[in-house]
């Protein structure tokens, strides 16, 4: 798709910006956020109609085609006006939960098929629905499917949810042929078996005419991902492994292989009752890399999406379009149904596989993010739903769209891999003199355990030593020179010190996850090339830190007394309630994805009792939420004790 829109001008990016640089003492203005460029706009739809949207698509005319889990499909006329006129063209389909348009007939996977929908006498309606192919069900309520998505040799894929099981809730079983799979289906019928390993694909999507998905976190997957879909791969989740048996299967590793090298953790108690798994806190563990070293078909991600910090429920994959989104185009943007945002991310191949960057990129919309599509105007219709489940927002559905205004932000617009360390570019110059100085920049690294528990805490987190920086003299590229490079580790890069070079702006979004599966070669940059200065007074807050440390650890009692003698406002709580991704599922006073806090206050828990939960979550205690929360051994004691005292404040 490729779209013809007048390229930004100088003279509009350089009116963003008419302050002093960076060193001027006069106090700079509120830098730029997200809404100041990418505007939400409402669209009207009829009254009484349920916009749970389950699939979008564009069709060739203009008009946008809609699915809604609950079987309805519409047509929508004259969608980017102020009066979009709405008409159902069928309905009574089984959860939808994706569309396609194909030489004039829309395509839908339902629970149980892929269906062509036709109209044929052209009086509005579909009047003739054919099974392109179906696949087996067991009824079970998470056997969603995904799809279609049409590759460019006109052939399309869906993908299968597992199902749980029956005692052992927390488990992903694939219960019937090919559930945890992708599915390749030719128009005529056909299927072959494509991979397996999927746990809940809800976001397919063709990038540079080759497969991806999105991944969200659960059983056996640590963290949600983009990861790319290779022919005969696995991708994590073992319960489609059941099926490689099977004479048709690409896929040859079995679950007894598997099992060989991680333990799946059955166990049963005394009364033999199936025992959970919890995560253990310093435990030797295994990581999805490490069954790469012994499975050639395990697919790593592409780029993993921290969890609750770059959504919870990663959805729907979408490729920018050229002239489309300013400096952004032909990047990936990915949505999320929980956080109920969009994310950005941008690829690239080192010793052929796909790696990169991702960073947050549009939140606050109505409902929960799940499908997208390009208008003809540039603008992306946004399709919400939260399914019950919850999500960010006030609305349980909703279609929406995002339009941007012409005006370039502040951001890092890529971020590559180098032989040393990485390779920054911006979309504006950045204050030199700033960007030379070690201070304005921190990375770390670190992973997540691949287990049969629900998710993972990050692990081996390390903070990494940068040697030096190069700026280039547009000041429009940095090169970062660390050391320490993990691959297979995601990188967390953290840039608040870095500063538009007009108007002394801070980047919209300073953090940035990149994930190192493979270290490029090459000639490394000489010391004698970088700039090696550091502001930093590290020394001294070092020094006071293990001072306080020490004096801590000396009279911890005396600590944890002193804490919890003092009042714990919201505006102290709420930097701790980001950085540790509570924020992302819970809400002070409402339902979210999560309970509201004021409701975890009501249940009376010690401050003791909150750690411990942190640390190792009981989604049993509250069995009214469909996403379990994941382990968080990572919050330091310190930090989990002003929340807990803060919760406990509410009540």
């Amino acid at each position: 798709m490729k779209l013809n829109y007048k390229s930004i001008t100088a003279g509009i990016t350089a009116g963003l910006f008419l302050m002093g640089s960076a060193l001027s003492p006069v106090k700079a203005q509120e830098s730029p956020k997200e809404e100041d460029f990418f505007r939400i706009a409402r669209m009207v739809s009829p009254e009484g109609t349920l916009l749970e949207v389950g699939g979008l698509c564009t069709l060739p005319n203009g008009d946008l085609g809609i699915a809604t889990r609950r079987g309805d499909i519409y047509i929508v006329q004259n969608p980017t006006s102020k009066q979009p006129y709405f008409r159902k063209v069928a309905s009574g389909l089984h959860e939808v939960l994706g569309l396609a348009y194909k030489d004039g007939s829309l395509y839908c996977a339902q629970r149980g098929e892929l269906t062509k929908m036709t109209d044929t006498n052209m009086d509005g309606k579909m009047d003739l629905f054919e099974t392109v192919y179906a696949w087996p069900i067991s009824g079970h309520y998470h056997e969603y499917s995904f799809g279609p998505v049409m590759a460019p040799d006109g052939t399309f894929f869906v993908s299968g949810n597992v199902a749980f099981g029956d005692e052992e809730w927390w488990r992903g079983e694939s219960r019937v042929p090919w559930r945890g799979w992708m599915m390749h289906i030719t128009e005529d019928g056909k299927m072959e078996p494509w991979a397996t390993g999927f746990r809940s694909p809800c976001g397919l999507g063709i990038i540079d005419g080759e497969l991806f998905y999105t991944e969200n976190q659960g059983d056996w997957i640590g963290s949600g991902g983009l990861t790319h879909v290779k022919k005969g791969s696995f991708v994590g989740h073992p319960a489609g492994l059941r099926w490689t048996n099977q004479p048709n299967s690409p896929v040859k590793l079995t679950t007894e292989q598997l099992y060989s090298k991680v333990d799946p953790r059955f166990r049963r108690d005394a009364n033999n009752r199936a025992i959970k798994p919890e995560n253990v806190v310093n435990e030797k563990f295994s990581t999805l890399f490490d069954m790469k070293q012994y499975f050639p078909e395990v697919q790593l991600p592409a780029v993993w999406l921290p969890h609750g910090v770059l959504g919870i429920s990663n959805s729907q994959l979408l490729t920018i379009p050229e002239g489309v989104f300013g400096p952004f185009e032909k990047q990936v943007l990915i949505g999320d149904q929980g956080q109920s945002k969009i994310m950005r991310v941008f690829l690239e191949k080192v010793n052929g596989e796909y790696q990169g960057a991702a960073w947050d990129f549009r939140s606050g919309f109505q409902s929960g993010v799940l499908r997208m599509a390009w208008a003809p105007d540039g603008s992306l219709y946004v399709g919400e739903t939260n399914r019950g489940w919850g999500s960010a927002g006030d609305a349980n559905q909703g279609l929406q769209r995002l339009v941007w205004n012409n005006r370039v932000p502040f951001e890092m617009r890529t971020v590559s891999a180098r032989p040393d360390g990485f390779e920054i570019t911006f979309t504006m110059p950045i204050d030199k003199k700033i960007a030379e100085d070690i201070a304005s920049y921190e990375v770390e690294s670190f992973t997540y355990k691949y287990q049969p528990v629900y998710g993972s805490p990050t692990v081996n987190t390390e903070k990494l030593n940068i040697k030096g920086v190069q700026v280039s003299a547009d000041g429009m590229k940095v090169r970062l020179v660390i050391d320490g490079l993990r691959q297979y580790y995601i990188h967390k890069l953290t840039l608040n010190g870095i500063r538009a070079q007009e108007g002394s702006y801070s980047l919209v979004h300073p953090d940035v996850y990149y994930t190192l599966n493979n270290i490029p070669d090459g000639d490394k940059l000489p010391v004698s090339a970088l700039s090696t200065k550091n502001s930093a007074t590290a020394k001294a807050t070092t020094a006071t830190k293990a001072t306080d440390a020490k004096a801590a650890a000396t009279k911890p009692a005396a600590a944890t007394a002193a804490a919890a003698s003092k009042a714990v406002t919201y505006e102290q709580v709420k930097p701790l309630l980001n950085k540790w991704t509570c924020s992302s599922c819970h809400n002070a006073d409402k339902k979210q994805v999560g309970p509201a806090f004021k409701d975890i206050a009501k249940r009376n828990y010690s401050v003791a009792k909150i750690l411990q939960l942190i640390k190792n979550p009981q989604p049993e205690n509250w069995p009214g939420y469909a996403t379990p929360m994941p382990p968080l051994p990572q919050v330091p004691d310190a930090d989990a004790t002003k929340i807990a005292l803060w919760i406990n404040s509410l009540k």
